[in-house]
């Protein structure tokens, strides 16, 4: 196995364009534990500006591929390639903290990547949590939580953004919400998504690109085409995929962070 930075492509002078490389690209990657194979032959690629969502049942290996692609497990075969010089923010599923520890919002962003007070109240900002900037960690909602590792990934300026269930712990309207804003962040800052989720009928409305994968990659491609395929059917049972079906959330009201309606004042006023 080898991990190492996509060469730059080979183009004569005079092409007016050159192909766009991808962020990240994993090429036939393989791993098991003793002996019991966990991924199998998988192979994706993410793109500037892309969102990928991996998908799949409990146990299908897709935290094993993120911790692949961070580096934190050599894969037994394969190839990882990153663009020359990419930055990753990585949002990790779980993160627990000890209850006892003084712990504020503004330091824990800022452990292991120091940033000024400015620079966070910034970034929390941006992903709609400024007021907990002081607060204890352990003192802030779900919601606000994981708006807090969202942010603490942001800092790092990434190209890539790997997100592993961004939404735990988060309620199915606050769930809304950290979609539309992952949404948004691709497009305001042009970076790629690479983002775990069970949330099927959530999460495959703004991806451009699914993943099915048990091991190996069952389907992929646009939602449309995977949530139609004969392997995801099989997958997740024919009635289990049909409740899982695509959901398009529109609404014309935003939710706070614990998921509740915001009045917009006008309304509230009459």
């Amino acid at each position: 196995m080898t991990v190492k930075p996509l060469s730059a492509p080979l183009s004569a002078p005079t092409l007016a364009t050159s192909p766009v490389q991808p962020l990240l690209t994993v090429e036939n990657v393989n791993f098991a534990i003793r002996g019991h194979p966990i991924l199998q032959a998988v192979n994706l690629q993410v793109s500037a500006g892309e969102i990928v969502a991996l998908i799949g049942p409990n146990g299908a290996g897709k935290s094993t591929l993120v911790r692949v692609v961070l580096g934190l497990i050599r894969p037994d075969s394969g190839h990882i390639r990153l663009k020359p010089g990419l930055r990753i923010g990585y949002m990790p599923q779980r993160l627990s903290i000890d209850d006892t520890l003084p712990l504020t919002v503004q330091r824990f962003i800022t452990l292991g990547a120091p940033a000024s007070r400015e620079r966070v109240r910034a970034v929390l900002a941006e992903v709609g949590a400024p007021q907990v900037l002081d607060s204890p960690v352990q003192a802030i909602s779900g919601g606000e939580f994981q708006r807090m590792l969202l942010a603490r990934a942001l800092l790092r300026e990434p190209d890539l953004l790997v997100l592993d269930e961004p939404i735990q712990g988060v309620d199915l309207t606050g769930q809304y919400e950290l979609y539309d804003l992952i949404n948004n962040l691709r497009h305001q800052r042009g970076c790629g998504i690479l983002m775990v989720s069970h949330e099927l009928h959530l999460v495959m409305a703004t991806t451009d690109h699914v993943l099915c994968l048990n091991r190996h990659v069952c389907c992929s491609g646009h939602p449309d085409h995977v949530a139609s395929h004969p392997a995801y059917l099989e997958l997740f049972g024919f009635d289990g995929a049909r409740r899982l079906a695509i959901y398009h959330h529109h609404h014309n009201h935003r939710h706070d962070l614990h998921g509740a309606v915001v009045v917009a004042e006008e309304e509230e006023h009459g």
